[in-house]
């Protein structure tokens, strides 16, 4: 009873490591540099069809939403540091 369990969990952790074991799909042009393009796509992707073109007021979204943030928090400090009440809701320290 002892031996068969134990011949089904190895059999069963060397299932699980195999596929680990034999994958070789990377061919590394240097310790860490193992990117390689799928077949069927270029090798560079800039110029391509699959280059996305990103719109720069696209990418700008982040920041501006990070600096407004930035903006609530120094209200949000500044009347805390009145009052000695944290107010989490801008529109309501404005109003005072």
């Amino acid at each position: 009873m002892k031996t068969t369990l134990i011949v089904a969990a190895v059999v069963a952790l060397s299932g699980l490591a195999a596929p680990a074991l034999a994958y070789d799909g990377t061919k590394c042009k240097a310790p860490g540099n193992c990117w390689e393009p799928k077949p069927g796509f270029p090798e560079k992707i800039a110029g391509s069809k699959y280059d996305p073109k990103h719109d720069p007021k696209e990418l700008n979204k982040q920041a501006d939403s990070i600096k407004q943030m930035e903006e609530r928090n120094k209200k949000r400090v500044e009347n805390f540091k009145k009052t000695g009440k944290f107010e989490y809701d801008v529109s309501k320290i404005s109003a005072n």
